[in-house]
């Protein structure tokens, strides 16, 4: 018999709105749907797949802005398509609270909000992301050097092709172990990851025995390497450890380069660098004001959002997300298969 049960939530809390905060929202497993105002996906539990369906007060879309605030910090609903026991309950309760940053409380967000005022009458702060580190790190490397289309099918993919199946039909991520015994030519042919194919491999090797690259990362301390009793995930997701340490692990792993590495360190809840893409090109141009060559526009960038200081790509994102929104409508109102593939700058 399918479970539910609640999550507390923080007291600023609003799904429709902290869901729908970050392209990741629209790949797979994870899907919104704007019509329930609900968030659908599917975990590995590490023993199966279990799809959820979870919701914040009624399953109605909001009407309204005000509508949508009345639902601030009312507890989740989870839904699951099998019957959990309590310790499958709090892996997808532990994975929920990854994705939606729930560890950031209202404390946490005021102090961004000082720093720039400007995301606070919309209470924006949270930027969701995925079930594990792995996952954002693969959607990471999906997403570099491709169109944004392409991306949404590579990450379906993956999961149909290596993911497991949950009791509904409905496919999770694949884990680092599941991912870790294909062949290269596997992904390349089924999954459309093109030149990737190796490289993901690599990495899920990597997570699946938990050990980080063999060179310790360039920025450490010597013999400041990450501890073979904590292993590289969680030493990656500690926060003690320095981000200069965890940046320059990062560019250890296969295909990772300073792009990917930026946007995992705010995946990793560390902003303090700036992932700049062509899309922060466009943004710098029709948005900023900024001109000259894209060199000359990357240094603008950075100077620009230097005051903003540990939360530069927090008030970095806001704005490009914001200009998204102004483009197709508030996101929690984006239909997947329409405006979730269409989004972006270069397809507006």
């Amino acid at each position: 018999m399918p479970a539910r049960f609640e999550i507390t939530v923080p007291t600023d809390f609003i799904l429709a709105r902290d869901v729908c905060s970050y392209g990741y929202f629209l790949l797979a497993p994870s899907r919104w749907d704007p019509v329930t105002a609900s968030y659908l996906t599917t975990l590995d539990t590490g023993e199966r797949a279990v799809s959820l369906w979870i919701t914040q007060g009624p399953p109605v879309a909001p009407g309204s802005a005000r509508d949508l605030a009345r639902r601030r910090g009312v507890p989740l609903i989870v839904r699951t398509d099998a019957n959990i026991g309590r310790q499958e309950q709090r892996v997808i309760a532990a994975q929920i609270a990854r994705i939606l940053r729930l560890d950031e409380d209202h404390t946490h967000l005021r102090t961004f909000h000082k720093v720039d005022p400007r995301w606070k009458a919309s209470g924006r702060g949270r930027i969701m992301r995925s079930a594990t580190l792995f996952e954002d790190v693969i959607k990471t490397v999906t997403s570099c050097n491709v169109t944004w289309p392409s991306t949404i099918i590579m990450n379906r993919r993956l999961c149909e092709i290596a993911g497991r199946k949950s009791a509904s039909g409905h496919f999770a991520f694949p884990t680092a172990a599941r991912l870790a015994r294909l062949r290269p030519q596997t992904l390349r042919a089924r999954c459309s990851v093109g030149y990737r194919d190796a490289r993901i491999i690599e990495i899920a090797r990597m997570f699946s025995r938990d050990a980080g690259p063999a060179v310790p990362p360039r920025a450490a301390a010597p013999g400041h390497t990450w501890p073979v009793r904590t292993g590289f995930a969680a030493w990656l997701e500690e926060p003690a450890t320095g981000d200069d340490a965890v940046h320059a692990a990062l560019l250890e792993l296969p295909g990772i380069g300073p792009y990917a590495a930026a946007n995992i360190m705010q995946l990793l809840g560390r902003y303090a660098r700036l992932p700049l893409d062509t899309e922060s090109i466009r943004h710098a141009k029709s948005v900023l004001g900024f001109t000259g060559p894209d060199r000359a526009l990357m240094k603008k960038l950075h100077a620009h959002y230097q005051p903003f200081g540990e939360h530069r790509f927090r008030s970095y994102w806001f704005e490009l997300w914001a200009f998204y929104e102004a483009q197709r409508g508030p996101a929690w109102t984006w239909e997947r298969d329409t405006t979730g593939k269409t989004f972006t700058a270069t397809k507006l």
